[in-house]
């Protein structure tokens, strides 16, 4: 009979493939197994607990984790990992576990669920209505979806909480937004989506002020992106953090953007960030297949040249609302409160990325994809001079 240690090892080795996945799995769970159930259940609770330590002991986060599983697996595969989180931070004293963490699991609706005098995979197992050897196999799954992950620079909470959007305001916005994303009319959404960037950008304003005593009110988040085109969605979400006083890295084999800025900042790039993401790929979508004259697709390129326009369009467009919602904000203060806010933002993102590269996107292989998206972002454009259609939220 197999040590523990020599269970879990495998189960590791099982990580990579399917086809060592399905011979660790027979050996294990087939007759003459290396190991009794329970003891092979208990070794997959270890491997288990210790693939989730490692990564989150190196920047990592439980809603990070969750999203990497969902990104190279499945739902069920990231609920275990998701588990394997609970598990750990469970273990580990209450004062070691950030409360952001504990707010991540519980929108991930993570628990501890199981009876901790059993195994916790034998319990999932039951749960699922998985067999022993297909449960090894998603257990293997697993292991895999959150390997050989990279460390990450550490996000800074802020110095003093609170100082994002209130939650009234964010309501409001939400509410614009989700407008703009469900209209059909080209020109509603335009007069919302202007309508929510003014909201918020003498929202930032105002807070500037009001936040501009001692203590650091910076920090970081990573905002993830979905497949397909996610060079240029990530050049889409720089857009709109460059716009409104943020610095951002793109993390491409990962598929996040790190944006570096004031909560209240931030707030609102992953608000619109969010909003705008699915109002360009419904414009994109709706812009239709393409093809060469002779017959071969260039729909790829063209969404991807569609893309890298709208992103740098809506650049443009949010800079210069931006910069007229400061225009009319009569405070002389405000200047000199938003220069240091800049420096804290640059030193902050220097401290994280000290050997960071600059990238500039290209213009995109397909000029009617380009010209297609410069137009879909000018119908959307953002500016403060339309009024707003519809009933104010």
């Amino acid at each position: 009979m197999w040590e523990l240690r020599e269970i879990t090892a495998a189960l590791k080795s099982g990580g990579f493939g399917d086809p060592a996945r399905a011979r660790v799995a027979d050996v294990l769970a087939g007759p003459g197994s290396a190991g009794e159930p329970r003891r092979v259940d208990l070794a997959a609770d270890v491997a288990l607990a210790e693939a989730v330590a490692d990564p989150l002991g190196r920047g990592w986060r439980p809603c990070d984790l969750h999203r990497m599983a969902l990104r190279r697996e499945d739902a069920r595969v990231a609920g275990l990992v998701a588990d394997a989180i609970a598990a750990e931070l469970a273990s580990r004293p209450s004062a070691a576990v950030p409360p952001s963490w504990r707010d991540q699991l519980d929108r991930l609706g993570s628990s501890v669920w199981w009876r901790p005098e059993e195994p916790r995979v034998s319990q999932w197992a039951a749960r699922e209505g998985v067999g022993r050897r297909d449960t090894l196999v998603q257990v293997m799954r697993a292991l895999g979806s959150v390997a050989l992950l990279p460390a990450l620079p550490d996000p800074p909470a802020p110095a003093r909480p609170g100082t994002g959007v209130n939650e009234k305001m964010l309501a409001r916005v939400r509410a614009l937004l989700a407008k703009a994303e469900s209209t059909s009319f080209p020109e509603e959404a335009e007069a919302l989506s202007a309508k929510a960037q003014e909201l918020m950008s003498r929202y930032s304003f105002e807070r500037a002020l009001v936040d501009s005593g001692p203590g650091r009110t910076g920090s970081a988040r990573r905002l993830w992106l979905e497949d397909p085109y996610l060079t240029a969605k990530s050049a889409l979400v720089m857009a709109v953090a460059s716009a409104n006083r943020c610095r951002s890295v793109v993390y491409p084999g990962l598929g996040f953007v790190v944006v570096v800025g004031h909560e209240t900042d931030l707030d609102i790039v992953e608000l619109l960030a969010t909003s705008l993401l699915v109002q360009a790929t419904e414009a994109m979508l709706a812009a239709g297949r393409h093809t060469h004259r002779d017959g071969r697709s260039r729909t790829r390129s063209f969404r991807h040249s569609f893309l890298l326009a709208y992103a740098e369009r809506i650049r443009e467009r949010l800079t210069e609302t931006d910069r007229r919602c400061l225009e009319q904000v009569a405070d002389e203060r405000l200047l000199p409160v938003l220069a240091r806010r800049e420096e804290e933002v640059d030193e902050l993102f220097r401290e994280l990325f000290p050997e960071v590269r600059t990238r500039r996107y290209a213009a995109g292989s397909d000029a009617g994809g380009w010209q297609a998206g410069r137009a879909a972002a000018e119908r959307a454009r953002l500016t403060v001079e339309r009024r707003a259609v519809g009933p104010r939220p």
